[in-house]
Order: C-alpha cells, then sequence, then structure tokens
C-alpha cells in the first residue's frame, strides 16, 4: 500500500510540472476559470431589465388598443418610444437599434373582445438579450391580465364595490419568488453555468495535455520506466486524476464562492455540504475529460472536438429548458454526463438551502460515474500506450526476447 501511494504522490508531482510548464494549459485551467465567471456574471449583473425601448404597431386603432398601449407604457419594464404604421416600418427601428422590441395589436383586438372571443397581441424582441424578451412579455401577460378582469366585470353588470372586486380576483393569490427574490436571470442560471465552465475547463486542459504528448511522441509510461519507476496505467490515472482535481478544489472556491460573493447570487447553502458534494463531482468530471482526452491526436483538437458541446450540455442539464419537458430518453443521455447532476445537485444546496440527504440521487450518481470513469480512462490510457508509444513496444519486444 505504501508503494502504491508514493508511486501516484510521484506521478502528482510529475503532472503539476507538466501542467505549469505548459502556457496554454496554465490559460485553460487557471485564467479562463477565473476570468469566465467573472465575465457571465457582469453581463448579467443588472438581473432584470428596465424601460427596453419598444415599437408599437397598433392596426387596431380601438379605445380598447389604445388602453391597452396606455397601460404597457405604465409597467417599469416597457417604454414605448414611437408608433409605427406596419411591421416593415417597426423591423426597420429594430435594425437602426433604436428599439429592442415590437408588440403589435391585430385589426380584429377590439372586435375579438366584443364578440368575447379570445384575441392576442404579438410580442417581437432583439434577442441580443433574454432579459428583453422577459421584460416584454412579463408586461404584456400582466396588462392582458389587469385588462381581461376589468372585462369581465364589466359584463358582469353593475354590482357592489365588494361584488366587483371578488369578480375581478376569484382566488385571492400573492406573489412569492422562492429562491430567487429580485427574480433575476443571472440568480437563475449563472450557479448552473459555473459547474460547467469547471467541467469544460478541465477538459480542454487535459485534452491540451494529451495532444501534446501526442504532437510531441512524449509517452508517460516509457519515460518513468526509463527513470527506473515501474508505473502502471492504474497508477497513472490516479495520480494525474488525482492531481488535476487537487488543482481545481482551490478554483472551485474562487468559481462558486468567491463570485458569487462578489455579485449578490444567493448562497444559502452550508459550505461544508457543498465541499462534500463537489470532491465527486470533481472527479467523476476528471476522469470523464480524461476519457474523452485520448481522441486528440494533435494540440489543438480539443477546441475543435469540445467547445461546442457546452451550449448541448447546458440545455440537456435541465436549467435552460425545464427538465420536466426534456423526454426520458435524453435524461438518460444527459446523466451520463457529470455536469447535469453536478447542477442540480449544486443549485439546490447553494440556492435553495438542501442538505446533503436532499441531493442523495445525484451524490450517488455522481460516485458512480467517478467509477465508470475510472475505469474508461484507464483503458483508454492504457490502449493510447500500446497503440502510440514506440519506446514501450520496443520495451516489450527486449521482455520477449530476454524471456
Amino acid at each position: 500500500m505504501k508503494k502504491l501511494l508514493l508511486d501516484i504522490y510521484y506521478v502528482w508531482i510529475n503532472e503539476l510540472k507538466v501542467v505549469f510548464k505548459d502556457e496554454a494549459v496554465i490559460l485553460l485551467f487557471f485564467i479562463v476559470p477565473m476570468a469566465y465567471p467573472v465575465l457571465y456574471s457582469f453581463i448579467y449583473n443588472n438581473e432584470t431589465a428596465h424601460e427596453v425601448k419598444v415599437v408599437m404597431v397598433d392596426d387596431s386603432n380601438s379605445s380598447l388598443s389604445r388602453e391597452f398601449k396606455r397601460k404597457v407604457d405604465a409597467t417599469a419594464d416597457v417604454n414605448i418610444i414611437g408608433y409605427a404604421t406596419d411591421m416593415e416600418e417597426a423591423r426597420e427601428a429594430l435594425r437602426r437599434k433604436e428599439a429592442y422590441g415590437i408588440m403589435y395589436i391585430p385589426r380584429d383586438f377590439s372586435k375579438k373582445i366584443h364578440t368575447q372571443q379570445q384575441t392576442s397581441v404579438s410580442v417581437y424582441a432583439d434577442m441580443s438579450s433574454l432579459l428583453f424578451y422577459k421584460a416584454m412579455l412579463l408586461s404584456a401577460t400582466e396588462v392582458s391580465l389587469d385588462m381581461g378582469a376589468d372585462i369581465r366585470v364589466a359584463e358582469m353588470g353593475g354590482g357592489s364595490q365588494e361584488q366587483d372586486a371578488t369578480t375581478r380576483q376569484t382566488v385571492e393569490s400573492e406573489w412569492v419568488t422562492l429562491y430567487n427574490p429580485q427574480n433575476g436571470f443571472a440568480s437563475f442560471l449563472v450557479p448552473a453555468i459555473l459547474i460547467l465552465i469547471i467541467q469544460q475547463t478541465l477538459l480542454l486542459g487535459i485534452c491540451t495535455i494529451i495532444g501534446t504528448h501526442n504532437d510531441q511522441k512524449r509517452f508517460t509510461i516509457a519515460s518513468h520506466t526509463a527513470k527506473g519507476r515501474k508505473v502502471n496505467a492504474v497508477k497513472l490515472t490516479m495520480g494525474k486524476a488525482f492531481c488535476y482535481a487537487s488543482l481545481y478544489m482551490v478554483i472551485c472556491v474562487w468559481v462558486l464562492r468567491v463570485v458569487p460573493y462578489l455579485f449578490k447570487f444567493p448562497q444559502i447553502g452550508d459550505p461544508l455540504t457543498i465541499a462534500a458534494f463537489l470532491m465527486p463531482f470533481l472527479l467523476s468530471a476528471t476522469f470523464f475529460a480524461m476519457t474523452l482526452s485520448y481522441f486528440c491526436s494533435q494540440r489543438e483538437f480539443g477546441m475543435l472536438l469540445f467547445v461546442f458541446t457546452s451550449v448541448i450540455f447546458i440545455f440537456m442539464s435541465g436549467i435552460s429548458w425545464p427538465w420536466t419537458s426534456i423526454p426520458d430518453p435524453l435524461k438518460a443521455i444527459a446523466y451520463i454526463i457529470p455536469s447535469t447532476p453536478g447542477i442540480h445537485g449544486f443549485v439546490k444546496i447553494n440556492t435553495m438551502g438542501a442538505t446533503l440527504p436532499d441531493v442523495w440521487p445525484e451524490y450517488i450518481t455522481l460516485w458512480i460515474e467517478t467509477g465508470i470513469y475510472c475505469i474508461t480512462a484507464t483503458l483508454m490510457y492504457r490502449w493510447w500506450i500500446q497503440n502510440y508509444d514506440p519506446e514501450y513496444k520496443g520495451m516489450l519486444r527486449k521482455r520477449s526476447i530476454s524471456k
């Protein structure tokens, strides 16, 4: 056991030297995880958008449409800067960046209301920021609900003030925002992105290391054996993984604690619970990255093969798209990726104040993935050495001849 631990420690120290000698790896392991969380948090730092500039197209030109426009303009989130005669004129205002959205009231707006039919108002938003769309949609929805209540009161006939109030709101309700008091976009999305940043930078950094080994024909088993160390693929995989995971333990403090604190994101989880949950996540993400890295035959291949997966992984995690609306086969595929249970568990602990037993399914899943990806990373390492290391093949031939 002592020799096993010493060999793993030996690989750990040697891999640290490899990391700190490579500028690209330093960039991906340290600079990017330090900068990206700040960048994303700064972009959505305002959390909500107010006074979004909107152009109104009113084909109805009725008293009801004018009331709708007046109430929308009175909301805090929308500012109607002008009126267009048709949609083409309104689109031109968007192209010139004079406005960030269009609201279109159809010609039959008033007619349908008076004939007790459902009508609609179309909302078009400049998607350079999702906050514009959110502000416009919520304002239009709130005004339509308010006008609908007024129309119900008018249809019921003139009753007492109490009867009218009951008609307007049959069921008393109160809007309570759980775990996101400011109803902000950043507080909802950024914590999930932070977990994905950790996994993706790990993946790209390890891919760069393996691609560099391939470029330079530098393979670890042969070089360690030449130094008198008999280090097999299992010890190499464990030593390298502990090296990467230990570095990211420090990085996680900045990414998951300091940055949310600086930007005042919700943080009600117990730090010790978060640390216990992050342990299997870091190990599973590391072994997952090591497994995929052996497909990188050149230094730059990691950027080409895996950068685009960030968008796929965030959608499949159930954050940007409701988890309940994702088909079961896609859920099963999503849970193969460590970031999916990592995001679910971290958001529950950090933002909702869950305890470790509350995220037990995600916690166990990450430990299972750690074991599986440790095996696959070891097998991929062995395959990589046997097929690409000429010195290793020469050593095998010498052993066979000596026997």
